[in-house]
């Protein structure tokens, strides 16, 4: 039972962007359960959205070349159903994000058992709720 949830969550692509490897590299680590997509600046988030569709992005609001609230409003364009969490050790910019379309913000730093509850919330197919 336990290996095909995994199977699961493995159909389940993330794009995961960042400027900083490094915390992708983590990042990757956390969410190894699931396919993962890196990109570390805005414009490549787009793009790859573009190509692959994910289930899911997790998306820092600082990036060079267009930062993650454009992104969001980008990739919302071209598919309003997109599920987009917001990453930022920037609580200020948490409402930004927000009001730029995402579904939800993780504040840096944050716990993998954290982060993993609110990617599971947005990939089930249960109604969601924020808490």
């Amino acid at each position: 039972m336990k290996k095909k949830e995994v199977e699961l969550k493995s159909n389940k692509r993330i794009l995961m962007v960042d400027n900083d490897a490094g915390f992708l590299k983590i990042l990757g680590l956390m969410l190894s359960d699931y396919g993962c997509i890196c990109a570390t600046d805005g414009e490549a988030a787009v793009k790859l959205y573009l190509k692959f569709r994910p289930a899911l992005v997790l998306l820092e609001v600082v990036l060079p070349k267009m930062n993650g609230i454009e992104a969001t409003r980008k990739i919302l364009e071209v598919d309003p159903d997109a599920k987009i969490i917001g990453l930022t050790s920037l609580r200020d910019r948490s409402k930004d994000i927000l009001e730029a379309g995402a579904i939800d913000v993780v504040e840096k730093p944050f716990r993998r058992r954290e982060l993993l509850e609110i990617v599971e919330r947005y990939l089930s197919d249960k109604p969601r709720f924020k808490s």
